[in-house]
């Protein structure tokens, strides 16, 4: 998909379910402000790694790609830069937007978790909700608290 030129000029995230069929998702200022915000966030608070946007991953739905990632050093020197990773980096982050169903994101977070990640975030316009394989957390366990942009 990353080399067919058709698919590089669609305006929206691409990803691939676990039967290889594409799914688009439309995209909003308002998501790519909070986008934004947090790879930001995570560049500044956790220098010690790697904050990737648009992170293509192989999780047991097919590729999936969360709109921010942060991997350690250590994910990184056992990964590269290879396409998609066969593994999820530590955090994997949704940028929720309208069209975003509970079963949907709760789906992705599972597969995320199954694939190595050790937290997701589903950040909406006003929350950050912090998941993990013991459910649900009141922060994250890597020392980042974010105040979302209004």
């Amino acid at each position: 998909m990353i080399d067919d030129p058709l698919l590089a000029a669609i305006p929206y995230k691409v990803e691939l379910n676990e039967k290889g069929a594409i799914e688009v998702s439309p995209a909003s200022n308002r998501h790519g402000i909070l986008q934004a915000f947090v790879a930001s966030e995570l560049r500044r608070r956790l220098p010690d790694g790697t904050t990737i946007t648009e992170c293509s991953m192989e999780t047991q739905i097919g590729v999936r790609v969360p709109d921010v990632a942060w991997a350690s050093a250590d994910f990184i020197a056992r990964h590269g830069v290879t396409t998609p990773f066969a593994a999820a980096p530590e955090i994997c982050i949704e940028i929720l937007s309208p069209s975003n169903t509970a079963p949907q994101m709760s789906e992705k977070a599972a597969a995320y978790l199954e694939a190595g990640a050790s937290e997701v975030w589903l950040v909406s316009d006003d929350a950050v909700e912090i998941i993990t394989k013991s459910g649900p957390r009141p922060s994250s366990a890597f020392g980042v608290e974010l105040t979302l942009p209004s």
